[in-house]
């Protein structure tokens, strides 16, 4: 849709500019708090399943056992990240995901590599289009819902996506991020693995 990607681009290059304030602050917070590196980086699947690098503020520490693995999430969030988490800051830098066209404003969030060998047939139409920044599945309770429910949400955004619809997403996504709402699961600092339920 180029209507879609036109609208991404300037969009992205628009808030890349207005809350490059926020950026610059959130990342000294970072330096201060947690150390470097500030940015988070990890290999997402995007559009097809095509692999792609996604760019977050990091909100986690590097601390490991005496095994050199790292500890749990739980262990490693600081209440700098806890801070940064709750109003999605750690977000913004996946604009530049968009300006690259790796990513969309709106679509189905891009998750972890190793889940995409998980998926059912159904469960891979979400990569049939550009993953997002935020998507249905963000506003119908984002890190409440099961994966069976997420997961149902981006295939049903994927089969009635339009434009008018991504200004909607957008627009209740400003709301939930206001409220905080919806951050991480019940018992889980963020979100419970994926294991490959498949009775969605």
């Amino acid at each position: 849709m180029k209507v879609k990607r036109f609208f991404d681009l300037v969009s992205a290059v628009v808030l890349l500019i207005v809350l490059s304030p926020a950026m610059m602050l959130t990342a000294c917070l970072i330096k201060w708090k947690i150390g470097s590196p500030v940015l988070f980086r990890q290999v997402r699947p995007g559009l097809n399943g095509k692999p792609f690098t996604l760019y977050k503020f990091r909100t986690m520490t590097d601390e490991r056992d005496k095994a050199g693995n790292l500890l749990s999430d739980e262990k490693r969030m600081t209440r700098a990240g806890k801070l940064i988490r709750k109003t999605s800051l750690d977000e913004l830098p996946q604009l530049i995901n968009v300006i690259k066209g790796d990513l969309s404003l709106v679509g189905p969030r891009p998750l972890l590599m190793e889940y995409v060998p998980l998926y059912t047939e159904k469960q891979w139409r979400r990569h049939e289009v550009r993953p997002g920044i935020t998507g249905w599945a963000q506003i119908n309770g984002r890190n409440k819902v099961t994966w069976e429910e997420k997961f149902e949400l981006d295939v049903w955004y994927v089969d009635h996506r339009s434009f008018f619809l991504d200004l909607k997403i957008l627009f209740l996504t400003v709301a939930k991020v206001l409220k905080s709402d919806g951050i991480s699961q019940d018992q889980h600092v963020t979100v419970e693995k994926f294991t490959g339920r498949r009775n969605a």
